[in-house]
């Protein structure tokens, strides 16, 4: 059973290498700024969950394709703090003010993930679910720690942020729920979309065994 990712995010590759599952990697070109402005004209304001599955969902349909046999998982994540959402900040200034909003804070982090069953070549159902997780930041973090990290370049292309899984993990004191989830791949969530097929977890075990 092949699991095709909708993803280029290292992490997600990671996380699910590391539970066995060595995926097809199908990079997605969605408009995800495109995409939430189509929502938005038809329904109105969007919040943090319905748009990570809104976007989890446009990933995975957007790879889909006849030569695809197996299933595609699509994921998009967001953190939520006080009720804004926040997603990559992209520059070094916007990382910062980030940072000196959520020190000794904590926020929601929201993935969404969209599964779609394309065994034997086409689209027979599709599902998805979200998950929130939420991570609490040292209070005694220095502006000197902040400074150093954004240097790193890490935290300018993930939502938040932050890592729980790399450079930010020793700022995190404190997770409330999957931690897999904030590296932006839920296993359980997968495993559960997954039993909703009829499909059992090891049958998508592919990678040997150290």
């Amino acid at each position: 059973m092949r699991l095709h990712l909708a993803s280029t995010s290292p992490a997600r590759l990671a996380t699910l290498r590391a539970a066995g599952i060595e995926p097809v990697v199908v990079p997605s070109l969605v408009d995800e700024d495109a995409a939430v402005a189509a929502w938005q004209a038809e329904n109105g304001p969007i919040d943090a969950v319905t748009m990570v599955e809104l976007l989890a969902r446009a990933k995975a349909e957007a790879v889909v394709s006849p030569s695809i046999d197996g299933f595609v998982l699509g994921g998009d994540s967001a953190f939520e703090l006080d009720g804004v959402i926040y997603g990559k900040p992209h520059t070094p200034e916007v990382a910062r003010e980030r940072w000196m909003l959520q020190r000794g804070r904590t926020g929601h982090l929201h993935s969404g993930h969209w599964l779609i069953d394309h065994r034997g070549g086409r689209a027979a159902a599709s599902t998805g679910i979200v998950t929130t997780t939420s991570v609490t930041f040292a209070s005694d973090i220095t502006d000197e720690e902040i400074d150093a990290y954004i240097a790193t370049g890490e935290p300018l292309h993930v939502a938040g942020a932050f890592t729980i899984d790399s450079l930010g993990a020793p700022f995190i004191t404190g997770v409330d729920g999957d931690p897999h989830a904030v590296v932006g791949l839920s296993l359980a969530a997968l495993r559960q979309l997954l039993l909703e097929f009829g499909v059992h977890w090891p049958a998508l075990w592919n990678r040997p065994r150290l």
